[in-house]
């Protein structure tokens, strides 16, 4: 039950933060989803961040429970643990880059905590593809292919917003940077909806197929089939 709670978290934590990006610039008049980022409503001085700062942090906190049991499903697949690590080593970064080392606003010159704050989202970045590529080898080939296209998408639009960082740093226009950040965002957020539904299917199936006699998983399922066998022989000896 504990371990089911926290795969829900997951669930929750993507529904929480889609929610966020998608709202939060409704309070901030004059700001566009379209050409710019997230980053940027959590800004200094920006009208948004102190109310997406709250729920960023809350959403850090269901990404840390969804890793919890992300480990605890892990069983004997050693690479569930490894994308655990990923997914919350990915947050740990994004949270500290949310209190401690916000961007700044546009058209106003960049610190030491841009640096940091595009330096540690980098680092995030490969903490998230750590948890992509493990999590892709411990099941089955659709789940491996879907996960190598979230990858691919996550290679073809950050180039494609990387392309604008330059444009972004000289308060220039960067007309779909926010979208190509966003489809990022969003692909990597059904991505671990999916980890979810997928791991909460996977915990009572083993349970399910033995009860129901077909073929089991592991010790449950030889130990029914012997104790089949067992009564069978007795049966034929009696007869």
């Amino acid at each position: 039950m504990v371990r089911k709670f926290l795969l829900v978290c997951g669930i929750l934590s993507s529904l929480l933060y889609v929610t966020t990006v998608i709202l939060a610039p409704m309070r901030w008049e004059g700001y566009s989803s379209t050409s710019q980022t997230v980053s940027e409503l959590i800004a200094i001085d920006a009208p948004t961040r102190p109310l997406v700062v709250l729920l960023f942090i809350l959403y850090s906190f269901l990404v840390y429970a969804f890793g919890v049991g992300v480990w605890q499903s892990s069983g004997r697949k050693h690479a569930l643990r490894f994308a655990a690590v990923g997914l919350v080593g990915k947050e740990i970064l994004g949270l500290i880059v949310t209190l401690f080392f916000p961007m700044h606003l546009r058209g106003i010159e960049g610190t030491l905590t841009d640096t940091m704050h595009a330096t540690l989202t980098g680092v995030g970045l490969l903490f998230m593809l750590l948890a992509l590529g493990c999590a892709a080898t411990a099941f089955g080939k659709w789940f491996r292919l879907y996960s190598i296209a979230t990858i691919l998408i996550f290679v073809v639009f950050g180039v494609l917003a990387g392309l604008d960082g330059s444009r972004l740093e000289a308060n220039l226009p960067t007309p779909w940077m926010g979208v190509w950040e966003r489809i990022n965002i969003f692909a990597y957020m059904l991505w671990v909806v999916v980890l979810a539904i997928l791991l909460l299917r996977v915990q009572v199936t083993p349970f399910q197929n033995a009860l129901g006699g077909k073929r089991g998983s592991g010790r449950v399922g030889s130990e029914i089939s012997t104790l089949r066998k067992n009564v069978q022989s007795i049966v034929r000896e009696a007869l």
